[in-house]
């Protein structure tokens, strides 16, 4: 029971993150265009362009990491290979930004990217036990003839 109401938690959360920053990177892109702004000398069009790219890149990957963790959730099953190796991604992603986020945005950013992150490693973990197949000999009982 635990196990699906972290991986559903974490879905959600996901989902909600991937919207607040498709939102944020779509106001700094336009944000960019309007003002005609240009660092060093770039075009103002390609900066804006990358930032909209940018957005949709990092939206659309939290929502697979979202969909995963959501069949995790509706399975009662472990990720697969693929999906924990995209999951692992997804937290060490969620760890390098929760130390740029306390820099830059605040506490509260890096509290919130944190909640994600431990939602992540938790899932990885308590599946963990599911998902190692017993190595051959293991929990069997001696006989005694």
């Amino acid at each position: 029971m635990l196990r699906r109401l972290v991986a559903g938690l974490g879905a959600l959360a996901l989902v909600a993150e991937a919207a607040v920053l498709v939102l944020v990177h779509l106001v700094l892109g336009r944000t960019t265009a309007n003002q005609s702004m240009s660092v060093a000398g770039s075009d103002p069009d390609v900066m804006s362009k990358a930032t909209y790219g940018l957005g949709a890149a990092i939206g659309a990957f939290l929502l697979l990491t979202a969909a995963l963790l959501a069949t995790a959730a509706l399975r009662d099953h472990p990720p697969g290979r693929i999906a924990r190796p995209v999951l692992v991604a997804a937290a060490v992603t969620h760890g390098v930004l929760g130390a740029l986020a306390v820099g830059l945005v605040g506490w509260g950013a890096f509290a919130a990217t944190m909640a994600v992150f431990c939602l992540i490693v938790l899932t990885l973990t308590l599946y963990a036990d599911r998902a190692a197949p017993a190595a051959p000999g293991k929990g069997l009982r001696p006989t005694i003839p």
